[in-house]
């Protein structure tokens, strides 16, 4: 356990209640970010969240999740147990008003935690709120404890139920979440709960964490056969383990995991690492084992302590000249794989969902503790320190290289009167939030889709054959690529430092490719580029797939198209499988002519678009699904591919 296991003094009194609950079912997207399927997985996370802190107290050993066949949710803990007694300040029951009262919690400063996650303490209360029913189960002090609540009111109050042996203790939380707060779906995604626990056993070292799912799957004809998917998590490395699962399907340049850890000024610090051949950067930070996306002071000292480090070591060590220029930090960091996490007493985020950390003085502690251990590492590992160095000053020429390519487009853009790539055809309208770009693969259906297209708002990109992997290629070869150029050209924000969302020409930004093999694989190569290059663009929700049909059924004179298997027997079942209908099975999109691609494909009324999204909360996950699909292991691929290949339909090979 990362954290000193402090005196038991968790008491009634240590609840402290800042502000009523009124508002969470009036504005809950306030409270959890939103009421899509992302916002009902953070139910999840926040009753787990109270269950890890109690494992970063020292007190909870097992975390168990389950998922059960109405829908409803159980998290059940070995922790000590909401308190159930008296606060005297309100003289309410300490269980009513940790569920009942937003701002009700241990985390306040009353001494039940040191350091905490969660949602500023909130979590309990906000789940109550948006659930159509909430149960708890208490152990503590050799009974159990139940209430009963629905739509954060008390149904039920507090009562004992039965009696346990006292060192048994615990907390058991079982919720419905509330359909009429959550109309987009309230089917939780096991692979998403699979991911984020997985993260939080891969942070709290030696906590097990399990989830099983007794849900039974749709069409599932023998029951008495049927058995939950079950996994556990439990890392007893921590952190370490976590670098080494993310770089499962990278070659790692030397064997060893670099590890940190040390406490200043009452932060404690860890920081696991280990560089492979890849040219991407993966760094993913946390504080008080809450994922925090856009970084933040932690991040910033960590990679201060990175650069002014291994440049020391490098002009002492003769690694650099006295007329070579300092490695820069984007240098020193290509192909690394790091998780930096820190526990703090009272954390400050920029924003309500946590995603940047505000602390001055988690910058100092990082950057020293970082410094010092690393430094002292380096030069007892004398052979790591190189190969890092080497890897670094290739990645400094290459960086030079794309610098000068980059100037060199510009140059020739300002000279040029059309800025544009020729093969382009833009869309007439100039309004950003009018437009939409189709990249589509190959000249014939790019011919065809010019003449479908509406001119006034849809432009058309055709890019020649498979595009550049990315996963697989340094900066200054990408700007070498003619392909990816036009993209870059086309959509007008620039890539990594000089990205800016502001100049983007096209709201929506289409991949429309054929339904096979070969399509899928060119949707997979454009999305790896646009994640490594220009992730916002995905992030703030620009990025589309298009829909094909795969079939086209005639009779009568009439048509129909059908975009999936199920989708084509449902409309034979509607209009009868008599020997006169003519089925056409589509196998690219050249084979429509413009009339039929721009009705069942372009066209904003009839069409279907795929947005592309990102778990920004597990997007360690992400990062590994591009790496294994486009890295050079075989081995992870192939596993990757078997695991998922019950979840393809329609896919030609």
């Amino acid at each position: 356990m990362a954290s000193t296991k402090i005196e038991n003094n968790y008491t009634p009194d240590n609840i402290q209640v800042l502000e009523g609950l009124e508002a969470v079912r009036k504005r809950p997207g306030m409270y959890i970010g939103t009421t899509s399927s992302r916002g009902l997985h953070h139910l999840v996370y926040e009753i787990v969240d109270n269950s890890v802190d109690e494992a970063l107290a020292g007190y909870c050993t097992h975390i168990e999740v389950t998922v059960h066949q109405d829908g409803s949710v159980t998290i059940q803990d070995d922790g000590r147990g909401v308190p159930v007694g008296i606060n005297h300040k309100t003289g309410r029951n300490a269980v009513d008003l940790v569920f009942t009262e937003l701002h009700a919690g241990g985390k306040f400063g009353g001494g039940g935690y040191k350091v905490s996650g969660g949602l500023h303490g909130v979590g309990a209360s906000v789940v109550n709120a948006l659930s159509e029913w909430l149960d708890v189960e208490i152990r503590q002090g050799g009974f159990i404890y139940h209430q009963r609540f629905s739509r954060g009111a008390t149904i039920v109050p507090l009562e004992k139920i039965g009696e346990v042996p006292p060192e048994e203790t615990g907390t058991k939380v079982t919720f419905l979440p509330d359909s009429l707060m959550f109309q987009e779906t309230t089917d939780f995604d096991y692979d998403v709960l699979k991911q984020r626990l997985r993260e939080m056993a891969f942070l709290t070292k030696g906590l097990k964490i399990t989830l099983c799912d007794e849900r039974i799957p749709e069409g599932e004809e023998n029951t008495e056969d049927f058995k939950p998917r079950t996994h556990v998590f439990h890392y007893e490395g921590g952190i370490k383990e976590f670098v080494k699962y993310l770089n499962r399907s990278k070659k790692p340049l030397y064997d060893e995991i670099l590890y940190f850890d040390g406490t200043k000024n009452g932060v404690y610090v860890e920081a696991a690492l280990q560089h492979n051949d890849s040219y991407a950067d993966s760094e993913y930070s946390f504080v008080n084992n809450i994922n925090t996306p856009e970084g933040g002071m932690h991040l910033i000292g960590f990679r201060n302590a990175l650069t002014k480090t291994f440049n020391e070591y490098a002009r002492s060590n003769k690694l650099l000249k006295d007329s070579d220029p300092n490695l820069g930090g984007d240098d020193i960091r290509e192909g690394i794989t790091a998780i930096i996490s820190i526990k703090i007493e009272d954390p400050q985020f920029e924003g309500q969902t946590k995603q940047k950390l505000g602390n001055t003085e988690a910058r100092g502690a990082t950057d020293s503790i970082v410094s010092e251990k690393l430094k002292y590492y380096l030069e007892q590992n004398p052979a790591v320190a190189k190969t890092i160095i080497e890897k670094s000053l290739l990645a400094q020429r290459a960086r030079e290289a794309a610098r000068k390519a980059r100037d060199l487009t510009r140059r020739k853009t300002a000279l040029e009167t059309m800025s544009l790539p020729g093969k382009l055809a833009d869309c007439s309208d100039k309004n950003p939030k009018n437009c939409e770009i189709f990249l589509v693969e190959g000249d014939s259906a790019g011919g065809s889709a010019k003449s479908a297209r509406n001119r006034f708002t849809q432009a058309i990109l055709p890019l020649r054959g498979k595009i550049l992997n990315v996963e697989k290629a340094r900066e200054d070869r990408i700007y070498a690529n003619e392909e990816i150029k036009a993209m870059i050209t086309a959509f007008g924000t620039g890539i990594h430092d000089e990205f800016n969302i502001e100049k983007l020409r096209y709201d929506k930004i289409i991949i429309m490719t054929d339904a096979d093999v070969d399509g899928a694989h060119i949707d997979t190569l454009m999305l790896t580029f646009l994640y490594r290059f220009m992730p916002e663009l995905i992030k703030q929700g620009h990025v589309y797939l298009a829909m094909p049909p795969l079939y086209k059924l005639e009779k009568n004179k009439k048509v129909w198209y059908a975009y999936s298997d199920d989708e084509l027997n449902r409309i034979l079942n509607d209009v009868g499988r008599d020997q006169n209908n003519r089925i056409q099975r589509y196998k690219g999109l050249g084979e429509m002519d413009p009339e039929q691609l721009w009705e069942t494909t372009m066209n904003p009324d009839t069409r279907i678009l795929k947005r592309v999204t990102i778990n920004e909360e597990s997007e360690s996950e992400v990062d590994l699904v591009f790496n294994t699909l486009m890295g050079d292991k075989v081995e992870p691929r192939r596993e990757f591919i078997e695991e998922n290949a019950k979840f393809v339909k329609n896919l030609d090979i």
